[in-house]
């Protein structure tokens, strides 16, 4: 899988292709906290009268719980944030795996069907960020991971070094 990752790491599409995604996660996520951080509900209307099982009424109660809204828009902004930059984005991608999965099982518990594709799509693209990262994370999930070879070869120290000297 690594020498898979590797080769993949090579084509300049994949990496456009990843920075593009880091961002349009990051930004949904971001969008989605400011929302919940000034206290404004997801849905326009009213889940309250809504049946039970469902997902408006699921997001109905969240709003109302206060903390537990604010405390979802705080993880989603941390997680974004993270996400769009270039040196936290490993633990952005961390970080924002657990707050999706949690999304997409309740999306497909409460059969939202607009939601399901839009959070499956999100998880999908999540993981598709870990493994990008995997020569990283495979030290946290591996008994043995062998040796951590830089995969960045473009912004290597020794080429930074050149550029700091002869500017």
């Amino acid at each position: 899988m690594e020498k898979i990752i590797f080769r993949l790491k090579l084509f300049k599409s994949f990496q456009v292709f990843t920075i593009f995604v880091r961002y349009l996660l990051g930004i949904a996520f971001v969008w989605a906290s400011i929302l919940k951080i000034k206290g404004i509900r997801f849905e326009a209307y009213s889940g309250e009268n809504s049946p039970i099982g469902s997902l408006s009424h699921l997001l109905e109660a969240m709003y109302r719980s206060g903390f537990f809204w604010y405390f979802i828009g705080w993880g989603q902004l941390i997680a974004g944030l993270l996400l769009m930059s270039q040196i936290f984005s490993t633990l952005g991608a961390l970080v924002y795996f657990p707050i999706m999965l949690t999304i997409f099982v309740l999306t497909t518990a409460f059969q939202g069907p607009v939601f399901l594709t839009m959070t499956s799509l999100m998880l999908l693209t999540n993981i598709y960020l870990l493994l990008w990262d995997w020569n990283k994370l495979k030290f946290i999930i591996l008994n043995n991971p062998g040796e951590y070879i830089d995969q960045n070869t473009e912004f290597s120290r020794k080429k930074f070094g050149h550029i700091v000297v002869y500017c």
